[in-house]
């Protein structure tokens, strides 16, 4: 485990960006068009529905995943001439069929004027409400959703003020979605997030939010709190670091975690314990933790967006890994020329010291995106991470799919990447901003995954809510070398076929095989003398029993082992 990072390394990290980060705290005005740029103003009108034909969106299920489109009309079709990104989610958790998604709604594509959009669900995500905005005709942008303990969902939403001022709203709706009161004001600034308390503890209720102080209704704060579940906020604090472009979590006790970069230290995590308390000042510890590498904005794959925010979570299972925290983000790589590597950390000491990084994208070229990478920790301990991926992009293009991993034991290792989606152009249906918002959602319970996401496979901007279910079994070390062999498959689990990728450090005799989890082999797939390098295989499954299984391939003295699953 490593210690937390030195002063030197902090002032390393300061030369290195200072170039790119050197900001006025005079109103809005910076000095560098890289921020000035990334925050929300109006600067086109509202626009009305364009009043298009209607048109069969595409609803996505196979083994193991589903997906399916949320801002849709009342016969469950997608809208066309509309757009919809960033999106947030919510669950009940006294009722999981009840879920609620916000996200930046565009009604009509010729005008980047976005709006509060949201929409609902009571059977579980298998269809969707959306019953619009909850302000018609007023700017909205960023939507943070949460849960309380009594499943109250909250939204969180900004806005500015006739003289520019930022200023954040939370509505609170009793009823799954379906009504919302008129909002309290919550001071903030672009980019806000917020967080609730479930911890059954001293500050359940409490409602925390964070956001960046260089655009801050409150300078030089840019923190504040309700305890009194969201009838109030406090007036703003500032944070130590000022960390933005990162979220917050809970701790198991009630403790408050909050991530996000740093112009002066780099990547940092504050932990507040005493948050919880009403009459308390809040009071923060900082420590300082690396992912080789720094979220970045304005990559051509988002030109006027982030390529993810760094995602912090705690783990609420039982046994050693109890109150472990968790950081993950898609980061332009310090010690090499990736321009987004998904990158993962953990701390075992509550968030004093921080674990060397880990890539969890399997592939080992720096030429592919790995953005938007997003984590979410089920109650079980299992750690899931989606993003989006170009490494399947033709030659020529900028194609993006989303993948998936997941790890078992608490981020050392993780599963080998899969992919869930078609490839899609990220880049298309742009409501005249260049950009399909900075983040997604995510949230795991011990069976799924749940995501909310953006994609343009109806090649314009909508939201999406997916289920995954975790592979059958196996994990795979996801630190490669050319000296390694490496084995992934997908769909998993599979039904008539799967597909195989494998890679051979070096020329030899081979054999790939299935084998059941007593070690019997099953089927026998290839066998033979291979070159060096990337290779490919297909497994028919139509003589082969539903089960679990497990894909071996073997030269020499290595091998690879990786689960997967055969369902009927």
């Amino acid at each position: 485990m490593k210690s937390k990072v030195t002063f030197e390394r902090a002032l390393l990290v300061l030369m290195l960006f200072a170039p790119l980060y050197s900001f006025s705290f005079q109103g809005n005005d910076t000095t560098t068009s890289r921020v000035r740029f990334h925050h929300e103003i109006p600067d086109q009108p509202y626009l009305p529905p364009a009043g298009n034909l209607r048109t069969t969106a595409p609803r996505l299920k196979s083994a193991g995943y589903t997906m399916v489109q949320v801002n849709v009309d009342a016969n469950q079709q997608n809208i066309v001439g509309d757009a919809a990104n960033e999106p947030s989610m919510t669950i009940n958790h006294k009722n999981p069929q009840h879920i609620l998604i916000g996200w930046r709604q565009f009604d009509n594509v010729n005008s980047n004027f976005r709006q509060a959009g949201y929409g609902y669900t009571t059977d579980g995500g298998q269809t969707w409400t959306f019953p619009g905005v909850i302000n018609q005709g007023i700017f909205r942008s960023d939507p943070v959703l949460d849960c309380d303990s009594s499943g109250n969902f909250y939204y969180n939403s900004l806005t500015l003020d006739a003289g520019n001022n930022y200023l954040c709203k939370v509505f609170k709706s009793e009823n799954g979605g379906a009504v919302w009161d008129a909002g309290v004001d919550a001071h903030g600034g672009d980019k806000q997030w917020m967080v609730i308390d479930r911890s059954g503890g001293t500050g359940t209720g409490n409602i925390y939010c964070d956001w960046n102080a260089y655009f801050s209704s409150c300078l030089p704060g840019s923190f504040t709190r309700s305890t009194d579940d969201g009838a109030t906020f406090e007036n703003c604090t500032d944070l130590p670091g000022g960390p933005y472009w990162g979220t917050l979590a809970m701790g198991n006790n009630g403790e408050v975690y909050i991530s996000g970069w740093s112009d002066t230290f780099g990547l940092i995590v504050l932990k507040s314990t005493n948050a919880q308390n009403a009459g308390a000042t809040p009071t923060w510890t900082m420590s300082m933790a690396d992912l080789d590498g720094q979220v970045f904005y304005g990559e051509l794959i988002n030109p006027g967006g982030l390529t993810g925010q760094v995602s912090i979570a705690v783990d609420p299972s039982t046994g050693p890994a109890h109150d472990n925290v968790y950081i993950l983000s898609s980061v332009a790589r310090f010690s090499n020329s990736d321009s987004a590597d998904v990158m993962f950390s953990r701390s075992t000491d509550g968030g004093q010291s921080w674990s060397s990084p880990v890539r969890v994208n399997d592939d080992i070229g720096t030429g592919s995106y790995q953005w938007f990478g997003t984590m979410s920790v089920a109650p079980n301990g299992r750690i899931d991470a989606t993003w989006l991926d170009t490494r399947d992009s033709p030659p020529g293009s900028l194609l993006s799919a989303l993948y998936y991993s997941y790890s078992l034991d608490h981020g050392v290792s993780w599963s080998a990447n899969q992919k869930l989606s078609p490839l899609f152009d990220s880049r298309v249906g742009w409501p005249q901003q260049a950009k399909m918002g900075d983040y997604v959602s995510m949230s795991s319970d011990n069976n799924k995954a749940y995501l909310a996401w953006t994609n343009t496979l109806n090649s314009e901007e909508d939201v999406y809510f997916s289920t995954i279910t975790p592979f059958a079994a196996g994990i795979s070390n996801i630190i490669p070398d050319d000296q390694t062999i490496r084995i992934s498959s997908y769909p998993c689990p599979f039904n008539d076929h799967a597909t195989i990728d494998y890679y051979l450090p070096e020329a030899g005799f081979i054999k790939l095989s299935l084998v059941d989890i007593c070690g019997k082999e099953i089927k026998n797939i290839i066998s033979g003398y291979q070159d060096k390098g990337n290779h490919h295989a297909s497994l028919s499954g139509a003589d082969i029993q539903a089960g679990y299984y497990f894909l071996r391939v073997s030269s020499g003295t290595s091998s690879c082992s990786i689960g997967t699953a055969k369902i009927n």
